[in-house]
């Protein structure tokens, strides 16, 4: 496939787009004093995604980046090899539906047989074993700076963003040092995740560096997809399920949840960090700025 090149000093290379017409719509109602009152609303629509000829799935989402979701997804499922040669990722907005192609031929009877609902919202499948391909792997050595992290909750706190628009969204964001690179946001965590991993895979963007910040909590399902994508920091604004814990720290995973102001908590991978900045010189999150973490 042809490789699209990006400067990771340059900011954003995705960012959200709040005022994108497909992705929410208005709905009318009434608020607690009886008032008429008109509000943002999240769009949620089916999509199919086909392996050459096999159907796999069919998720939930907003509709955005189908073709990363789709090739994001089958990657963190185990269903495409790094070594695949992909000779297609077809979309038809019609019939909401991707196929992505590849020169292998592929056959998953067995294995989506048996499935997984993960507790994501708009809830998340996966298919096999969960802890495929986890045997074995620890992940790069990494240092990461605490005035990174201060950084990167500050400017993705106010970024422009579907959840600040209409909320009922989580949103996912990969980052190198102190700069996030591409934001990604759905009805389900897991979706927005996938949507990273078939950017980076359409990109053939490096891994290694990288930190993947995510509003949700830190489940067993987003610290193992985080780790099969061979990133070595997940953070979170919100908090962390104890398999989701032991996951991290049988596989190396630096792992920070409650980031806010200048306070978190790391329950895995501390021999990553670096404390270069006094948290004592770090603002108190302002108010107007908080986010709510996202418990759904």
């Amino acid at each position: 496939m042809q490789l699209a090149k990006f400067d990771q000093a340059d900011g954003y290379v995705i960012a959200p787009d709040p005022d994108a017409p497909r992705l929410t719509r208005k709905v009318e109602g009434v608020d607690q004093t009886g008032e008429r009152t008109m509000i943002s609303v999240v769009e949620e629509r089916p999509l199919t995604i086909f392996l050459n000829a096999q159907e796999i799935v069919t998720a939930m989402t907003i509709g955005d980046y189908p073709e990363y979701l789709a090739l994001g997804f089958l990657l963190n499922q185990g269903m495409l090899r790094a070594d695949d040669t992909i000779t297609g990722v077809d979309y038809d907005e019609d019939l909401e539906v991707v196929v992505v192609r590849t020169e292998r031929e592929t056959s998953y009877e067995d294995k989506l047989k048996k499935k997984t609902r993960t507790s994501g919202c708009a809830v998340g499948t996966v298919f096999g074993d969960m802890m495929e391909g986890l045997e074995g792997l620890r992940l790069p050595k990494f240092e990461l700076r605490t005035s990174w992290l201060y950084d990167l909750a500050s400017q993705i706190n106010r970024t422009p963003s579907l959840y600040l628009a209409a909320g009922a969204i989580h949103g996912t964001v990969l980052c190198y040092q102190n700069r996030p690179l591409v934001y990604m946001e759905d009805v389900g965590r897991h979706n927005a995740v996938d949507k990273i991993a078939g950017w980076m895979l359409r990109n053939d963007v490096a891994s290694d560096d990288k930190i993947l910040y995510t509003t949700g909590r830190l489940t067993s399902e987003m610290v193992i997809k985080t780790a099969m994508m061979g990133i070595p920091v997940l953070a979170s604004r919100s908090g962390f399920t104890a398999w989701g814990v032991e996951i991290a720290r049988e596989v190396g995973l630096t792992l920070i949840g409650r980031m806010r102001g200048r306070r978190f908590t790391c329950l895995s991978g501390e021999d990553r960090l670096i404390r270069d900045t006094d948290p004592a010189s770090i603002p108190e999150e302002d108010r107007k700025h908080r986010r709510k973490s996202a418990e759904g």
